[in-house]
């Protein structure tokens, strides 16, 4: 094969990974390991692993990066946690490292910037494209690796916002799931975000004021408004706390909400909105409003 004709199919092979391509695929294509080398010597490619080639012809795009971490870090491996997610199309957030998983009994091999997951079995994964852990998985694998509690809870947000993974099918999977880094957090926030309604209804706010030194408000007081009765989740005298759950970002929701909130904060009530998860995570914060907008001290441990 002479040089045109090698470098022509480099150029198509790396096309298609963002600019790099597998040893394997350049063998099968003809190019072998002396024809790799001699362009690798000449400066026109340059070898990036032990089956990394990046062919300096094609423009090098970020998934560059993935295609070399699944290559690079052993038989089997493939993106998962948050990684994946970004390649299933989410925004929002930007990994600080590329995630991948690989069987327990895989060979691994430490690539610079890639964090490795071994486990004994991997679920269902996606192999058109960059191999990749499907949805709802790379969801709870990304909220158990997460740096922080509120990173864990984002990270469940995002995916469902964002209509990457069914609320329903996240949390039959994780129901599926019998241990997990994070399971007091997760077993609250995941029903929180796909659930939100049943996870309001068993959410008991009486409870978590007698927490926090406020006395208990009247549940589900009931208004008459332009538009007929409106439900208050709850109030005190000029105070008025409305808790949202996940359900409340769906459809016409938020702009119901919006003028059940503007009308009775139009008479002489205010009103506190509260996220469901913010009550998760950070309850006395929360708690301290409530206090403050009742005129109360509050205890500030609980």
């Amino acid at each position: 094969m002479d040089k045109q004709e090698r470098r022509r199919i480099a150029v198509g092979l790396a096309a298609e990974h963002g600019g790099v391509v597998h040893r394997r695929d350049l063998r099968a294509a003809g190019v072998d390991r002396n024809d790799v080398r001699t362009e690798c010597c000449s400066g026109r490619w340059r070898s990036w692993g032990l089956h990394t080639v990046a062919v300096l012809e094609v423009s090098r795009e970020p998934v560059a990066d993935l295609w070399r971490a699944v290559w690079e870090s052993g038989p089997g491996a493939v993106l998962d946690g948050a990684t994946a997610l970004v390649v299933h199309g989410m925004v929002g957030f930007a990994p600080s490292t590329i995630d991948v998983s690989l069987p327990r009994s895989a060979t691994a091999r430490s690539v610079d910037g890639v964090t490795l997951h071994q486990r004994r079995l991997l679920e269902r994964c996606i192999t058109a494209g960059v191999p990749r852990v499907v949805p709802e998985w790379a969801t709870i694998h990304a909220a158990q690796w997460a740096v922080s509690d509120r990173q864990a809870a984002l990270l469940v947000c995002l995916p469902v916002q964002q209509r990457l993974v069914r609320p329903l099918r996240l949390l039959d999977t994780w129901r599926s799931v019998t241990r997990s880094p994070r399971r007091d957090l997760l077993g609250q926030v995941i029903p929180d975000v796909c659930d939100g309604a049943h996870s309001l209804g068993e959410l008991d706010f009486t409870a978590l004021c007698r927490r926090y030194g406020v006395p208990p408000p009247l549940r589900q007081s009931v208004r008459t408004g332009p538009s007929g009765r409106v439900y208050l989740d709850a109030e005190w005298e000029g105070l008025v706390v409305e808790i949202d759950g996940g359900h409340h970002l769906l459809g016409l929701n938020p702009t119901d909400d919006a003028l059940r909130a503007n009308e009775v904060a139009l008479g002489s009530t205010r009103v506190l909105r509260i996220p469901l998860l913010g009550l998760r995570l950070e309850p006395g914060r929360f708690m301290v409003q409530v206090a403050r907008g009742l005129g109360l001290p509050v205890l500030t441990s609980a």
